[in-house]
């Protein structure tokens, strides 16, 4: 039994999936955050959110590396940690920046803070020669205007320290590009409070499908788990709608997807860490869409441990204990899982949605999770706005995706329009 320091967390699903996962371990943890109620505000009526199972909850100036670095040490003293560990991309520099402190396991918190930034990350991997598209970083709207005229129209437009697709747009002219700037600049921190750093990234418009490259690498051997697809809707923002895992693939594009993402992860110094890596298979060959250096989202997690029996939250809690975690593939007796996302077009007030209690008895249904009534909707511009989902395995073959679009088209959402 291990004791690990549990840095903030997303509020989603993996803020779940990482209890879970410790529990199963045999572990314990200790719960440090700056804001407890951003947490009990997450949690389903009358029940306590996971990371409340912690053996201790601690309030910490986690915003305030300089504050909060002094206090973590008389911490460690008191409660002997033997790992830290963060499911939240805001907090995974941080969470390295203690376990160096501590002489703890962990990655290089530098490797953390190119990957998390866009911006960095584009300049590693470009003087690495690991392709993506042509970008430019620009410090303002009029540097954006001079650098898309270079580059040329369409560009997606990127804030460099969001997530979940948070003001990603694609533009097509001055005019658009110019109210995607605007929009950035109004948003000035973060949902953690955090200052943000307002540069804009601006990047070359790539065609073609979208996978990501699961991938845990400990002590510098680097380990391909599988491929995820990836369907996006909701332009001219990037809403991720639906995932199947294992990605349908050729060989060429298998080999040349994964080739790509172990190059990006070698090239950030990324080591003892579970990533997700997005890669675009475009006419002329992979391109790094963006380097995650923590577990997948929106429970591709879950995908893929109910096709490979891989448990990814568990290896991330094994490589910041040193151990090496297994990797081992299980027959589970499913050959692909797929998630598909409820996403609103409309803004409104969610009265009811049609056909759940149809879906959640269909077979081969996995999970299914509906937002409640009377809950605020707003038109989906990120993957922050869904109205839930729905995950479906296939026994036999590559039929999951098929599975999921089908059953979402007997969901229907009705809306009180505000």
């Amino acid at each position: 039994m291990a004791h690990l320091l549990v840095v903030e967390s997303w509020v989603g699903s993996m803020s779940r999936l990482l209890p879970r996962a410790l529990g199963e371990g045999g572990h314990h943890f200790t719960f440090l955050t700056r804001d407890l109620r951003h947490y009990l505000r997450s949690a389903p009526e009358g029940t306590d959110h996971p990371l409340l199972t912690a053996r201790n909850v601690v309030t910490a100036p986690t915003n305030d590396l300089g504050a909060l670095l002094p206090q973590v040490e008389p911490l460690h003293e008191a409660l002997r940690f033997d790992g830290v560990v963060t499911s939240c991309d805001y907090y995974l520099p941080t969470a390295a920046r203690i376990a160096t402190l501590l002489g703890l396991p962990g990655p290089s918190a530098g490797a953390m803070e190119d990957a998390c930034r866009k911006d960095l990350t584009r300049r590693v991997l470009s003087a690495a020669g690991v392709p993506g598209p042509r970008f430019a970083v620009c410090a303002d709207a009029a540097e954006a205007a001079a650098a898309a005229r270079d580059i040329g129209y369409p560009l997606v437009v990127k804030p460099v320290d969001l997530c979940a697709g948070m003001f990603v747009r694609r533009v097509d002219d001055e005019d658009q590009l110019a109210e995607a700037c605007a929009a950035q600049a109004a948003f000035p921190y973060n949902a953690r409070g955090q200052r943000r750093t307002p540069h804009v990234l601006l990047e070359e418009f790539l065609h073609g499908p979208e996978v990501s490259v699961e991938t845990v690498t400990f002590r510098g051997v680097a380990h391909v788990v599988g491929v995820t697809d990836k369907s996006v809707g909701g332009a001219p923002a990037f809403v991720e709608t639906g995932h199947m895992f294992p990605a349908a693939l050729s060989p060429d594009d298998l080999a040349a997807a994964t080739g790509t993402a172990l190059s990006a992860g070698a090239a950030l110094g990324l080591d003892d860490v579970v990533a997700h890596t997005e890669i675009k298979l475009t006419g002329e060959g992979p391109r790094v869409v963006e380097v995650n250096p923590r577990p997948a989202g929106n429970r591709i997690t879950e995908l893929v441990r109910h096709v490979t029996g891989i448990d990814l939250a568990a290896a991330c809690i094994d490589v910041a204990l040193g151990r090496e975690p297994d990797l081992r593939p299980r027959d589970t007796g499913m050959r692909s899982a797929a998630i598909g996302f409820l996403v609103p077009d409309i803004a409104g007030t969610l009265a009811s949605v049609e056909g759940a209690d149809r879906v959640r008895e269909a077979d081969g249904v996995l999970e299914v999770q509906i937002a409640e009534p009377g809950r605020t909707v707003e038109a989906a511009d990120s993957n922050n706005a869904y109205l839930g989902h729905l995950m479906a395995g296939d026994a036999t073959g590559p039929g999951a995706r098929d599975r999921v679009e089908a059953l979402l088209a007997g969901l229907r959402p009705l809306l009180v329009r505000s």
